[in-house]
């Protein structure tokens, strides 16, 4: 497996510690988002050239999203165009988390997806799979749960429960949502989605 090594002395993976250290630190000295989103496409291309390729247990843990883009249609080619890039504000806590699975894939587990905003917690869970050699982490969501006060008050299967683990992992790829991770290291991730959107998170255990 490649890692982040040895992309680490290129200036737009420093642009991304930098971002990533002022986001936990609360330090209000960020780069600017624009910044942020030329490196993240810069890292894309970089590990594209490299043939950079990370493994399912690199991603394994609870990851706090830190900074996003939005996208738009394009007027031209029916295409899509990055939207300006945007820090997730500090009082809502948005997180995705992935964990091994108890089979002997190594590459199938569990995804969840956590909003939260005080007292208040919202989470979706469901069935993972990664594709190493592409670096595509595919996943769905079947089961979501509500807290209050740290306490579930809600708990119900999405889509009536008709998407089951085994139906997940029978289907292509090409139907169901993705992250490609571009730059995976021990205290950030980085991904563009289905929808061509960036996303950044640092590990949720260094905030």
């Amino acid at each position: 497996m490649n890692n982040d090594s040895s992309t680490t002395t290129d200036k737009f993976v420093n642009i991304l510690w930098e971002a990533t250290a002022a986001y936990r630190e609360q330090n209000k000295t960020r780069p600017q988002p624009e910044v942020i989103v030329n490196a993240l496409l810069q890292a894309e291309t970089s590990a594209k050239k490299q043939h950079l390729t990370y493994n399912f247990d690199s991603l394994v843990g609870q990851w706090r999203l830190c900074f996003a883009t939005g996208t738009k249609k394009a007027q031209k080619r029916g295409g899509i165009i990055l939207g300006k890039g945007w820090y997730v504000p500090q009082f809502t806590k948005i997180y995705i988390s992935f964990s091994s699975g108890s089979t002997e894939d190594v590459n199938r587990g569990e995804v969840g997806n956590q909003v939260q905003l005080g007292s208040f917690l919202l989470k979706l869970t469901g069935p993972a799979k990664y594709l190493g050699k592409k670096n595509l982490l595919a996943f769905d969501f079947t089961q979501m749960y509500i807290h209050v006060f740290g306490r579930k008050i809600y708990q119900q299967n999405i889509r009536s429960g008709k998407v089951n683990y085994e139906d997940f992992y029978s289907q292509s790829i090409a139907k169901q949502a993705f992250f490609a991770f571009f730059i995976v290291t021990q205290d950030f991730i980085a991904a563009r989605g289905r929808g061509g959107g960036l996303a950044l998170w640092i590990r949720e255990s260094s905030l």
